[in-house]
């Protein structure tokens, strides 16, 4: 399909391809902004796991929240949660429980807008079967005082231009339902790595707590 095609296909849907154009453009922004912002959590939490978790081994707590306070990576903010608790009581439930709220402070920030995305498919859908309903009507009614011989003609014409629109709201809606749940996969993903990087810091420093612990 050339550019020309594509354009003449465009300007043939009629007024309601350019609000499905803006909604396939603000879609695909927020998913690009998303991916490249899970993916730089995720390569900044690995990080930060591989320099805090030999200071946790060897004890040296101060020095591990002392780098907490330096980031934003988000398993920094979570250990720090823990490592605050340290100082109080040592309970494991006490610790869990810290770092469960840092948890929920973060998992927020990781879903943020990507629901949108599955809303803008929805839409895009809509929008393209509302232009079709749309020029369908207005189809019918042009062709209604129109010469019987060319009736058939006429109608199959705007028939077409008609579907037009629910074709492009299908080009935009797929991809952008495909482009959700991978998010959603990456997103629950790195919640799960959170999740399974407190349970082993918690089991490291009941370790170090333990009768026999270094």
């Amino acid at each position: 399909m050339d550019l020309m095609t594509i354009v003449k296909f465009f300007q043939e849907g009629g007024a309601f391809m350019w609000p499905i154009l803006l909604v396939m453009a603000v879609g695909l922004a927020i998913a690009i902004e998303r991916y490249i912002y899970l993916t730089a959590a995720r390569s900044n939490n690995t990080k930060m796991w591989d320099q805090l978790m030999p200071l946790v081994k060897n004890g040296d707590y101060q020095q591990a929240v002392n780098i907490t306070q330096r980031t934003k990576a988000d398993i920094a903010r979570i250990l720090a949660y823990g490592l605050s608790r340290l100082k109080g009581a040592r309970r494991r439930e006490d610790i869990e429980t810290a770092m469960e709220e840092g948890l929920m402070e973060i998992v927020p920030r990781l879903e943020k807008r990507t629901h949108y995305i599955a809303t803008f498919a929805n839409i895009a859908t809509l929008l393209g079967l509302l232009g079709t309903v749309i020029g369908l009507i207005q189809a019918f009614t042009a062709v209604a005082n129109a010469n019987p011989a060319e009736k058939a003609d006429l109608l199959s014409g705007s028939i077409s231009v008609a579907m037009n629109t629910t074709a492009f709201g299908l080009i935009v809606a797929i991809p952008l339902l495909l482009v959700y749940a991978v998010l959603q996969t990456k997103t629950t993903e790195l919640v799960d790595s959170l999740e399974m990087a407190s349970v082993k810091f918690i089991n490291m420093i009941m370790e170090r707590a333990a009768p026999g612990g270094h």
